[in-house]
């Protein structure tokens, strides 16, 4: 589809489903149809995208896009005053929605970033990741959802968690956005098949039965398609919950240190001779808008904030009652491009499972 139609399109799209599925803060029709003319001689050719809440169109990556011929539509939503717990988006027509599940939350903070992509109102939209943010969402939505290495690009949290990312179709737009937002782009050969590491629970989490079922047997899926060769070892972390919530309140003592430097030497350890760590990207599957009660959703990503480790999720398959479930896929940090390749890869093979 050319620029042309592109842009106008999406504008259609939102103006015709959002109204059902609360993604977008802001929608930028005059904005984006006055970008076209230019943005169609450019790289990206028009394609339009969704930036991450109101201070979106303002972040590195959005400017990068922009630069390349990319053509920004709207803002999307992010939690909202007093909805900790109750949604992790607010659009400006209300609580975002799962397109999956209405009555479900569609995970956060890049909640209308991911419910945009699912919908197919965009093919990829901005995101940023300090526990799981981007992550959480594009499993809960059923899309693809990367965290870029801690560092990687700029980010303006001070605590070093939060880092860029990207949230899309597909992974063929995720190298679009690395494409445009690094200095320095080099490809990546995917050999295959990969050694990999599969730990369900990083020897800390609970984890729904159900979902480490769905991602089990995704696992499963890619050893018969040699895509992995799964080694013998499992992953063995400690609990980074403490050190997280220190990390982040900017009173990290020295238990909280200790226990990331224990943790990064098992990773340096694993990632040594394994390229791949694969894990469910949550531990539940979406909650109700009311809440996830005492459960963290957050339990199975934010040690790779901790850590810093690049890090996507890929749609695995479906639970019982409809809820999309995600494939966590972790590689060295600095190796984001080639981790691309690798979820490229597993995508093509579980490409299409839905209920």
């Amino acid at each position: 589809m050319t620029a042309s139609r592109q842009v106008p399109g999406a504008l259609a799209a939102i103006e015709r489903e959002d109204p059902r599925l609360r993604a977008f803060l802001d929608v930028w029709r005059e904005e984006a149809l006055a970008r076209l003319p230019g943005a169609s001689r450019l790289p990206l050719a028009g394609l339009p995208f969704a930036v991450k809440g109101p201070a979106g169109i303002r972040s590195y990556a959005a400017r990068r896009l922009i630069a390349a011929g990319g053509v920004p539509v709207g803002s999307t939503s992010v939690p909202g005053p007093g909805t900790y717990w109750q949604t992790w988006g607010l659009g400006a027509h209300g609580r975002t929605v799962n397109p999956w599940r209405p009555d479900r939350t569609p995970g956060g903070s890049s909640a209308g970033s991911a419910v945009a992509v699912a919908a197919g109102l965009v093919e990829l939209a901005t995101g940023s990741d300090g526990a799981g943010s981007v992550r959480i969402p594009a499993a809960w939505c059923g899309v693809f959802g990367l965290k870029t290495t801690n560092g990687l690009l700029p980010s303006p949290d001070r605590s070093g968690l939060a880092s860029a990312g990207v949230l899309a179709r597909s992974t063929a737009h995720a190298h679009l956005y690395l494409r445009c937002v690094l200095d320095t782009y080099e490809p990546a050969v995917t050999e295959l098949p990969l050694r990999a590491v599969y730990s369900p629970d990083l020897g800390y989490a609970d984890v729904d039965p159900e979902v480490e079922a769905v991602v089990r047997g995704a696992v499963r899926r890619l050893a018969a398609a040699g895509v992995i060769r799964l080694a013998d070892t499992g992953c063995e972390l400690l609990d980074p919950a403490a050190a997280w919530q220190a990390v982040r309140a900017g009173r990290a003592a020295a238990p909280d240190e200790e226990l990331r430097r224990e943790n990064d030497r098992r990773l340096d350890a694993l990632f040594t001779d394994t390229p791949l760590l694969l894990t469910p990207v949550t531990p539940n599957r979406p909650h109700g808008h009311e809440g996830p009660g005492e459960l963290f959703s957050t339990a199975l990503t934010w040690v790779f904030n901790l850590s810093g480790h690049p890090a996507a999720s890929v749609p695995a398959g479906f639970t019982a009652d409809g809820c999309p479930v995600g494939l966590h896929l972790v590689a060295r940090r600095g190796a984001d491009v080639a981790l691309l390749g690798m979820a490229g890869a597993a995508e093509r093979v579980l490409t299409g499972l839905r209920p």
